[in-house]
């Protein structure tokens, strides 16, 4: 049996439970280990293992990233999982069933670091990188074996061990012959998990497995598979195609695929970017104009500061409301021009955000950009209707240069201050 030793990276055929070489007992063995070059790295409770690298106090504590009480958890760490906490879950909930939590803001500086850090190592392994977030991706190590000297399985497990001793932080590895299955297998031992799923396998680990598995099906996903009487990947398989695609029309097509464990998607590492947002939830329900306006500049801000960052920019700009009763509210203006002008998006987010203010009080505001496209396609014309757009562009460009040279927060405007 082709086996692997995660701690010395020793390669054997050997059905042995530890390590001939150093004789630890983290071994990898499947009888297709050294044939797979399709994985998906996922980082073990990225913001909150970036937390307790940074301070060693809360090693054994439960850590929840996330807003006050009116947000949500962004990530928990395992000691909170073990509770019942997980992303997205309301704060209230979180801290309900693990009352003694260490609730600590986002840091995405610190997390963006790290993630380049990760990705950094990534590259030495292959091109072929799909991010999906800061906190994984999709890698193809296809071709790579006489490169490296070493077939895939073994480069992948090498990069989980330097993101341990480097970095300080630890990922999961999932191993097969497409991108689905990938994905599937990178969650199936976690924290510090390397599974794989080999091509002979594959009908029969699908079988009995639920059709949750599958990325994308969210609540009222289920809830139509449910209806139809689909509960697993064999509930799946007794539906023929036609059929498949006239009750879910284009999903229809992918779950006669999947249902068979096939994906044709390739690991792309120039997937487009649809949009770029950011939004925040608030404490208290509120409809103060001043406060809501110090909010969406600030956002704004960070929407631009990203779109220059990736040399994009958008045609439509979007703003996103939600009121007490949580019934949400979504603007959009296309622009006349494409733009990453924070003083653009600003003004336009705020002329839909005055459109729907009656509305208020509200318990979440975001704004954003969509229709992207290359920054050279961006503020070229400037508003004849507006003289002063293009002295405020200008000003904006000046202060991103102070800012880069001497730090964010060195200049700052004063309504970012409300």
């Amino acid at each position: 049996m082709p086996s692997l030793c995660r701690d010395c990276l020793h390669q054997m055929q050997s059905d042995a439970t530890r390590c001939a070489r150093c004789g630890g007992p983290r071994m990898l063995r499947h009888p297709e280990l050294f044939d797979l070059s399709i994985a998906h790295m996922d980082c073990d409770a990225f913001y909150a293992s970036v937390e307790k690298r940074d301070n060693p106090e809360l090693a054994d504590k439960p850590v929840i990233i996330g807003g006050g009480r009116r947000g949500v958890v962004s990530t928990a760490c395992y000691v909170a999982r073990i509770r019942g906490v997980h992303s997205a879950m309301p704060m209230f909930q979180a801290l309900k069933l693990c009352p003694d939590a260490v609730i600590i803001k986002p840091r995405m500086n610190a997390y963006v670091e790290a993630s380049r850090q990760i990705r950094a190592m990534m590259e030495e392994l292959t091109p072929a990188i799909q991010p999906l977030s800061l906190d994984e991706a999709f890698l193809d190590l296809g071709g790579t074996a006489r490169l490296h000297g070493a077939p895939p399985a073994v480069m992948l497990a090498r990069l989980t061990k330097r993101m341990k001793d480097e970095i300080g932080l630890t990922g999961s590895i999932g191993l097969s012959h497409n991108k689905f299955l990938a994905k599937v297998a990178s969650d199936l031992d976690k924290p510090r998990g390397f599974s794989v799923i080999g091509k002979a396998e594959t009908a029969a680990f699908l079988h009995d497995k639920p059709v949750r598995l599958i990325w994308g099906i969210g609540p009222a996903a289920q809830a139509s598979l449910d209806k139809a009487g689909i509960r697993t990947f064999s509930d799946l398989l007794r539906w023929d195609r036609t059929a498949l695609s006239a009750r879910f029309g284009a999903m229809g097509e992918r779950l006669w695929h999947l249902a068979r464990g096939q994906d044709r998607r390739r690991v792309s590492a120039h997937e487009p970017v649809k949009s770029i947002s950011n939004e925040t939830t608030f404490f208290e329900d509120t409809g103060n104009p001043d406060l809501l306006d110090g909010h969406l500049w600030r956002m704004a801000e960070k929407v631009s500061d990203r779109a220059k960052a990736k040399r994009i920019a958008g045609r439509v700009v979007m703003l996103k409301l939600k009121r007490s009763d949580h019934r949400s509210l979504t603007r959009r203006q296309a622009l006349r021009d494409a733009t990453q002008m924070a003083d653009t998006i600003y003004r336009t987010a705020r002329a839909l955000f005055d459109q729907a203010s009656d509305q208020g009080p509200f318990r979440l505001l975001g704004c954003g950009l969509s229709d992207l496209v290359p920054e050279t396609e961006a503020d070229k014309s400037g508003d004849l209707l507006d003289p002063g757009a293009r002295q405020r562009s200008g000003a904006e460009r000046a202060t991103d240069a102070i800012r880069e040279k001497f730090g964010a927060d060195a200049i700052r405007k004063g309504r970012s201050l409300r």
